[in-house]
C-alpha cells in the first residue's frame, strides 16, 4: 500500500509498505479518504521529538475513511460505512477509557503519526472502539476536521472553559483551523467574538464567520485592543493555543474571574507571568489536550447540521510537504486537507 513516512528532519517520502493485517476481534480496516494536517504534524516534520519516537513513521493524527472489512465481534460498524478515527492508541480499560475520556489514558500508547504510525497510509487497522460513524452530508473532507480540530474546540470552550450564550470570548490566531471552529461554535450559541487575526484579508474572511471585532495582530497590541473595545472590563473567556508570544497578552484580556483554556504553544512553550495578578483577578486557567471520544461526535453533529469547517487546501497526498510549510508560515484560513 501507499503510505506517507517521516524519516527524519524535513524528509518525507511516500513509500510503499506492507498492508496492515486482516482485522482480528473487535478491530475494523478502514480505507483512508482524507488527513487532516495539523501543528503535531509540523512538529514531527521540523524534527521536534518528544519521548518514544521511532523513525520512519507514518504520519497523520487526524483523518476519515471507510470501513474495509470488520473483525469478529463487531456489531456498530459495517463494511462500507463512511467513519473517523481517534488519533490515539488508547487502552480501553483505565477509568478515565471507561469514561470515554481516552485524552486522559492512563495507558495510552501514543499519539498517531507521532509516536506511532499514523493515517497517512491507504490502509489502517483500529479498535472499532475507537472508531465513529460519519453523519450523512458530511463529506470526507470534512469528517477529517473532527478528531483534532472540532473535537479539540468542543472539548475547550465547553468541557473545560464552560462558555456559555451571551458570553465573549477572544479566539487567538481566528484564522487557523481550530481558531475558525471556535469562531463558528461560540458565535453559533449567541457569544459575542473577539478574535486575533494576521492580516486584513484573514481579518474580513474571521468577520463574514461570526466575529464580532477583529484584531491584526501584526498592526495592533491585540490586548490593548481587546480591552479598549470592552470599556477596559476584559473577556469572559480566552481560547488560547498560540504559547509564549500571546501569553500575558491574553491574561491581560480577561475580566476578573475570566477562564483562559489553552491547548497550543506553536510560539514556543516556555513563558513568565506575574502571580499577583493571577490571583488578585482571580482567574482561572485550563490546559486542554485532545478531546473526548463524545467531543467528535458531538463535532460531527454540528457538521451534520450544517456548521462546515473552513477548509483552505485540499491536496494529493504526495503534497502533504507542501501543506505543513502553508501551516508553518501561517499562509491558511481554516483546515489544510490531504486526499488520498
Amino acid at each position: 500500500m501507499k503510505a506517507l513516512q517521516l524519516f527524519g528532519d524535513r524528509d518525507l517520502r511516500l513509500v510503499e509498505l506492507d498492508p496492515p493485517p486482516p482485522p482480528g476481534p473487535g478491530e475494523v480496516r478502514i480505507r483512508v479518504r482524507a488527513v487532516g494536517l495539523n501543528h503535531i504534524d509540523v512538529w514531527g516534520f521540523r524534527g521536534m521529538a518528544f519521548v518514544r519516537r521511532k523513525l520512519p513513521v507514518v504520519v497523520g493524527a487526524e483523518a476519515s475513511g471507510e470501513i474495509e472489512s470488520v473483525g469478529e465481534g463487531v456489531e456498530t460498524l459495517r463494511a462500507g460505512q463512511p467513519v473517523v478515527m481517534y488519533g490515539a492508541i488508547t487502552c480501553g480499560h483505565c477509568r478515565a477509557c471507561r469514561e470515554g475520556r481516552d485524552n486522559l489514558c492512563e495507558n495510552v500508547s501514543g499519539i498517531m503519526g507521532f509516536h506511532l504510525d499514523g493515517f497517512s497510509r491507504e490502509l489502517v487497522t483500529m479498535p472499532a472502539r475507537l472508531v465513529m460513524p460519519i453523519p450523512e452530508g458530511v463529506s470526507f473532507e470534512q469528517a477529517a476536521c473532527a478528531p483534532i480540530a472540532f473535537g479539540t474546540v468542543q472539548h475547550m470552550l465547553f468541557d473545560n472553559a464552560r462558555l456559555e450564550p451571551g458570553e465573549s470570548v477572544l479566539v487567538q490566531a481566528g484564522g487557523s483551523g481550530i481558531g475558525t471552529a471556535a469562531i463558528q461554535m461560540a458565535k453559533a450559541i449567541g457569544c459575542e467574538v473577539y478574535a486575533t487575526v494576521g492580516d486584513d484579508e484573514k481579518g474580513e474572511k474571521a468577520k463574514a464567520l461570526g466575529a464580532d471585532h477583529v484584531v491584526n495582530y501584526r498592526t495592533e497590541r491585540f490586548e490593548g485592543e481587546v480591552r479598549r473595545l470592552t470599556k477596559r472590563k476584559g473577556v469572559d473567556v480566552v481560547f488560547e493555543h498560540v504559547g509564549a508570544e500571546t501569553w500575558n497578552g491574553s491574561l491581560l484580556c480577561l475580566k476578573r474571574g475570566g477562564r483562559l483554556v489553552t491547548c497550543g504553544s506553536t510560539s514556543g512553550v516556555s513563558t513568565t507571568m506575574n502571580l499577583m495578578q493571577l490571583f488578585q483577578q482571580q482567574y482561572r486557567i485550563t490546559g486542554s489536550f485532545g478531546c473526548r471520544m463524545e467531543n467528535i461526535t458531538q463535532s460531527l453533529a454540528k457538521m451534520a447540521g450544517g456548521m462546515a469547517p473552513v477548509i483552505d487546501t485540499v491536496l494529493p497526498l504526495a503534497e502533504f510537504s507542501r501543506g505543513l510549510e502553508k501551516l508553518e508560515t501561517r499562509r491558511v484560513f481554516g483546515k489544510v486537507i490531504a486526499t488520498l
